[in-house]
């Protein structure tokens, strides 16, 4: 699943393609993704002018003059910028057609936000509510915690949130309600740097602990995002290049090889429900 990471690079690289052009119309090849797209939607959004590009955890707001438009890349979706006239590919569901004028108001090249979704659990949807308005209000953002990379997300937080609580803290780090964006990888990723054992309960790690991880996970996000996300199977960035940040992973995947930082085999537990990875040594 595309992580917040991938999620902000594809937004970083669709930005500067939409913003600010016309909606020239909507194409919809396959409108069964996890929300049926309304056979009105293309309709209200024809001329359109596209106004700031955000995110909210691994959703992407794309603000326009009556409304936004809500997209998630669910299991396996990919955004790209390509030209209007390129052949869509197999599972290429949704086409954006938008176009910029020039100073002597001709309209110049269209160029089409091309939404691409093997298993359909994306989101692609209209809402009537500006930006703003739709992250206080929509039943999928209200309830979200801060963002990692915000200011509002900090190691007092999270000793806080997690007091009197047995929950296992790669559990706790991951539930949306505390903090939005970090997925199973970083999570990983981020407790080994810190020296947290992911089983540990959260109720049990100290407040230099969690604002020890606060700063990794912060860091490691940003990695990231600096290399262009996390390899998977299925993501890709805009540009169609895959991200390069899993060359640099430290446990996630690699049970039975050495820890990179004291030469012990890293392992492999469930907890829930996901797959764990640790050094034994380094994580207490």
């Amino acid at each position: 699943m595309p992580e917040l990471p991938e999620v902000e690079t594809t937004l970083r690289g669709i930005r500067p393609h939409l913003e600010g052009r016309r909606i020239v119309r909507l194409l919809v090849r396959e409108g069964r993704l996890r929300l049926p797209i309304p056979p009105e939607m293309p309709d209200r959004l024809v001329g359109q002018t596209i106004g700031t590009l955000s995110r909210r955890g691994k959703y992407i707001l794309i603000g326009l003059e009556r409304g936004t438009l809500l997209v998630h890349l669910g299991m396996s979706g990919s955004l790209r910028v390509v030209p209007t006239a390129s052949q869509p590919r197999r599972h290429d569901h949704l086409d954006l057609v938008a176009s910029s004028v020039g100073i002597d108001d001709q309209e110049r090249e269209e160029r089409c936000l091309r939404f691409h979704d093997p298993r359909r659990f994306g989101m692609f949807l209209w809402m009537p509510e500006p930006p703003a308005k739709l992250e206080r209000e929509h039943p999928l953002l209200r309830n979200l915690g801060p963002e990692p990379l915000g200011p509002d997300f900090n190691g007092d937080a999270l000793y806080r949130l997690s007091r009197s609580r047995r929950l296992a803290v790669k559990a706790f780090i991951m539930d949306a309600s505390v903090v939005v964006g970090v997925g199973n990888i970083y999570a990983n990723e981020a407790l080994f740097l810190a020296g947290i054992h992911p089983a540990r309960a959260c109720g049990r790690v100290g407040l230099a602990r969690y604002r020890r991880l606060a700063e990794v996970i912060r860091a490691v996000l940003r990695e990231s995002i600096t290399q262009g996300g996390t390899t998977l199977r299925d993501f890709v960035q805009e540009d169609g290049q895959p991200g390069y940040f899993a060359q640099s992973l430290r446990v996630y995947g690699r049970e039975g090889e050495p820890c990179k930082r004291c030469g012990a085999s890293i392992r492999q537990r469930r907890i829930g429900q996901r797959s764990s990875f640790f050094c034994p040594r380094c994580q207490h």
